[in-house]
């Protein structure tokens, strides 16, 4: 059974494989491959908006570093009063530390997943619009297939096929014209 099904498989691959054969002869093949992550980080809006995630970072970092400054001085002061405070008073003032630590740990936390999420915006954005672009190039170019190159999944291509810099160069006219 496990061989009937093997020469069953081979013999569809093979049909295939003369059906596709046939249809190359008629057909020019034409393949490019495009790294969407260069496009994205190398294009104008991508670098608008890494700009402005770092700006959005560097605000968050300077009110949590802020934060946690206060924390600090906070834990020193009851470190050196631990000996002259009552036991009620101290564990008091324990307390109301762990409980800075927790709303602390919270804003770190909810600062990250806004920042992911603020990144996620962006990237989708842009990314969508570097896929029309993509499409509009293949359609008006004649391609038969291109292929996402960036993330490892092209194990090798020829740089000839590589259309990342037509993408960007498409997609920063198309966003400077959108500006006008």
């Amino acid at each position: 059974m496990k061989k009937l099904s093997l020469l069953l498989v081979f013999l569809i691959v093979l049909t295939g494989s003369h059906v596709y054969a046939e249809n190359a002869k008629s057909e020019n093949i034409k393949i490019g491959s495009v790294d969407l992550i260069k496009a994205l980080n190398e294009s104008d809006a991508g670098k608008k908006a890494k700009s402005d995630l770092e700006f959005m970072i560097k605000s968050k970092q300077s009110s949590l570093d802020e934060k946690g400054k206060n924390i600090e001085k906070i834990k020193t002061e009851l470190e050196k009063q631990s000996s002259v405070l009552s036991a009620d008073a101290r564990k008091s003032k324990e307390e109301e530390l762990e409980k800075m630590i927790r709303d602390y740990q919270r804003l770190v936390s909810d600062s990250q997943n806004e920042v992911k999420k603020k990144e996620g915006e962006l990237t989708a954005e842009i990314i969508k619009e570097l896929r029309g672009i993509i499409e509009k190039i293949g359609s008006e170019e004649g391609y038969t297939v291109i292929l996402e190159g960036g993330e490892g999944q092209i194990l090798f291509a020829k740089k000839e096929i590589d259309i990342t810099d037509t993408v960007l160069k498409k997609h920063n006219e198309l966003k400077a014209k959108s500006k006008k």
